[in-house]
């Protein structure tokens, strides 16, 4: 078997086997194949396309290149979540202590931010003393005793992706949906959770800029999942606005935490609780989605969900009085009121932007190697649709040592004040099941 030979099938747009597939993965990973052809066969992809049985061959031979996790010391079915990735997301903090609450168990594995979206570790580590870097058995004990943990990838997990990714970014072969379901469901399946929800973001902020686009690569990875033997549900949801008020990391951890105590409402709490809820039912505990909103709300009135994340906070190293205590997390000591230049309506929003904005006060990374100040970003005080007058407040910027004036003035331009609010956005745009 030769690579240049699939490179010429693929052109033709025929259908490569599973032996060829596995014979092109195992290839790269081992450094047998070189990247020139790699990116041919890459870009061949991109033009022609693969069919769902080659986007499941090449996400499982992507998932057999390096370790799977195995979380059967873990009790009860486990059941993952996870998001393409948005600007104010900061839906696992909230979903998993719902959850574990609720009776499910979530063992997840999380990645940092890089580029406008933020990481759901480095939330987490703006919390004093808290580890997401544990042992696999620390990490089922924590799991079987609250119910929920949130730790960085261990060990080889998909190095194939790692390649791949870092090859498809530097040769514009980044937006081909097999491509995109195969990096995404790869981690998915080796991280060992039994079954799996998807947030498949579409909008301004998200890769998939259209709703029909979101679908389509929804339907791809739960088609995959299903393939692979793991029942996957995804919802297509809005990123046409920030998810949630806070951007940046102790802020949305102070959001995430105000959601738990039953303090604060809006997008990001009603879809928290509409991912919570499905993934209750697929873990068997509640058959339809009223009985387990029900239980959702309850668990949040009567402080068990805060609970829960203050036990996997104190037992991942840290200070679990966050939650009743917001003043520990990091904080700037200076907070900016950005404001309407003009009376009218949010009309849109360029979220991608808005994201930009807090990288460039810090909170995010263009690298890997950037350093992040857990304390600075900032928190909206107006949401698409919304009526403003000249003056009003649009955001609180909360800014560390970086010079806020260009951030500020990408922020304005991001967020358009019209004649008329914006229309035809939904929360959630459609749920794809098997």
């Amino acid at each position: 078997m030769r690579i240049i030979d699939l490179i010429h099938k693929k052109k033709r747009g025929e259908v490569l086997s599973e032996a060829e597939i596995k014979f092109f993965i195992d290839g790269y990973v081992s450094g047998d194949i070189p990247d020139y052809q790699v990116s041919s066969l890459l870009m061949a992809i991109c033009f022609k396309g693969m069919d769902k049985q080659e986007t499941t061959d090449l996400t499982l031979a992507m998932v057999n290149s390096g370790d799977r996790i195995d979380l059967s010391a873990i009790d009860g079915i486990k059941v993952d979540k996870h998001s393409t990735g948005g600007v104010a997301d900061t839906a696992t903090l909230i979903v998993g202590p719902l959850v574990a609450a609720a009776g499910g168990k979530v063992a997840k594995m999380s990645g940092r931010g890089l580029g406008h979206t933020g990481g759901t570790l480095d939330k987490l580590e703006s919390i004093p003393g808290f580890n997401v870097s544990q042992t696999m058995d620390r990490f089922a004990e924590i799991v079987n005793t609250c119910g929920v943990s949130v730790i960085g990838q261990t060990g080889n997990l998909v190095p194939a992706d790692k390649k791949l990714y870092a090859l498809r970014d530097v040769t514009g072969t980044v937006d081909n949906v097999s491509l995109i379901a195969g990096s995404v469901m790869s981690k998915k399946l080796a991280s060992g959770s039994d079954k799996i929800v998807l947030d498949v973001k579409s909008g301004s902020g998200a890769f998939m800029t259209d709703v029909a686009s979101a679908v389509e690569l929804a339907s791809m990875m739960v088609d995959i999942g299903t393939l692979a033997g793991k029942e996957t549900h995804a919802f297509v949801t809005d990123m046409n606005q920030p998810l949630g008020n806070a951007i940046g990391n102790a802020l949305e951890v102070r959001e995430a935490i105000e959601i738990l105590s039953g303090e604060h409402s809006g997008d990001l709490k009603t879809l928290s609780c509409r991912l919570a809820a499905r993934m209750l039912i697929l873990s068997e505990i509640f058959t339809n989605e009223e009985e387990a909103l029900a239980e959702i709300e309850k668990v949040i009135k009567n402080g068990e969900a805060l609970k829960r994340l203050a036990q996997m906070i104190e037992m991942q190293g840290g200070d679990p009085a966050v939650t009743s205590n917001i003043a520990l997390l990091p904080a700037t000591k200076k907070v900016v009121e950005v404001k309407a230049d003009k009376s009218g309506f949010i009309s849109s929003m360029q979220t991608y932007n808005l994201g930009m904005s807090a990288l460039l006060l810090g909170a995010g990374r263009t690298t890997k190697d950037d350093i992040v100040d857990p304390a600075v970003g900032y928190w909206m005080k107006k949401r698409l649709g919304d009526e403003v007058k000249a003056g009003d407040v649009l955001a609180e910027f909360h800014v560390g040592d970086k010079d806020p004036a260009e951030s500020i003035e990408i922020f304005k331009k991001a967020v358009v004040i019209g004649d008329a609010p914006a229309s035809g956005i939904k929360l959630i745009y459609d749920i794809i099941t098997p």
